[in-house]
C-alpha cells in the first residue's frame, strides 16, 4: 500500500495510527527501525486483547454486509480476512510488551507528536487520514500532515478514500494547500483491497 522498496525499509520509519498491526514486529525482526504511535498504546496488553476479541465478530459481520466494496483476489473470502487479521494482531500482541520497553510502541497521536524535527526519514499513515473525513475536519488533516512533514523527510498516506468509498474531498484541498511548501503527488500503488483504494499521497517538504 505504500510502495515500499528494500531501501525504504532500511530508513528510520514512523508509523502513525498503527493500532494492533504486525508491521513494527515484522520490521524489527528483520533488523529495520520502526517506531509506531497510537493512543491505543496507553493500554495494557490484556485490555487490547479483550478489545480485539470483543470487536472481531462485528468486523466480520461488517465485511460480510459490505463485501461488494472489497476486491477479493489476494484475500479470497471474509473468513480468510478474519484469519489474516487475527494472525497480524497475535503477532502484535506477542511483541507489544517488549516493544513498549524498547520504545517502539509510543502513546501519542496526531496532530501533535513530541519528537524532535526530522527524527525520521519516512512517516507512514495508514487508514486514518482521509478515511475519517466525516469525523476529522480539513484543519485537522492540514495540521496533522504538516506535523508529519516536521518529523520526517517524506510522508506517505494511504488510502485516499473516505469511509463511504469515495475519494475524500480533502485530497484536492490538501494538494492545493501544500503545493507552495511541499512536493505533493497522488500515486497509484499495486495494493487494492477496498475497491478503488489503490492510491497513496506522497508529501516531501522542501
Amino acid at each position: 500500500m505504500f510502495a515500499l522498496s528494500d531501501e525504504d525499509l532500511r530508513l528510520r520509519i514512523l508509523g502513525c495510527a498503527d493500532g494492533p498491526a504486525s508491521f513494527n514486529s515484522e520490521s524489527t525482526r528483520h533488523g529495520n527501525s520502526v517506531i509506531s504511535i497510537d493512543p491505543l498504546y496507553r493500554l495494557a496488553t490484556g485490555t487490547i486483547r479483550d478489545r480485539i476479541a470483543a470487536t472481531y465478530d462485528q468486523m466480520l459481520d461488517q465485511a460480510h454486509r459490505n463485501r461488494q466494496q472489497f476486491v477479493w483476489d489476494t484475500i479470497r473470502s471474509v473468513e480468510e480476512l478474519g484469519r489474516t487479521r487475527m494472525q497480524a494482531m497475535r503477532t502484535f500482541l506477542d511483541d507489544y510488551d517488549l516493544g513498549k520497553r524498547q520504545g517502539r510502541y509510543v502513546d501519542a497521536e496526531l496532530p501533535s507528536i513530541a519528537f524532535p524535527d526530522k527524527s525520521f526519514d519516512l512517516a507512514l499513515c495508514s487508514h486514518f487520514l482521509f478515511l475519517y473525513t466525516d469525523h476529522l475536519p480539513l484543519a485537522f488533516h492540514r495540521c496533522a500532515i504538516l506535523e508529519l512533514c516536521r518529523l520526517a523527510s517524506e510522508v506517505r498516506i494511504f488510502p485516499l478514500l473516505a469511509l463511504d468509498g469515495r475519494l475524500s474531498p480533502y485530497v484536492t484541498a490538501i494538494v492545493q494547500d501544500l503545493r507552495n511548501s511541499c512536493d505533493v503527488s497522488v500515486e497509484t500503488v499495486s495494493y487494492e483491497f477496498q475497491r478503488g483504494g489503490n492510491q497513496m499521497m506522497r508529501v516531501r517538504p522542501r
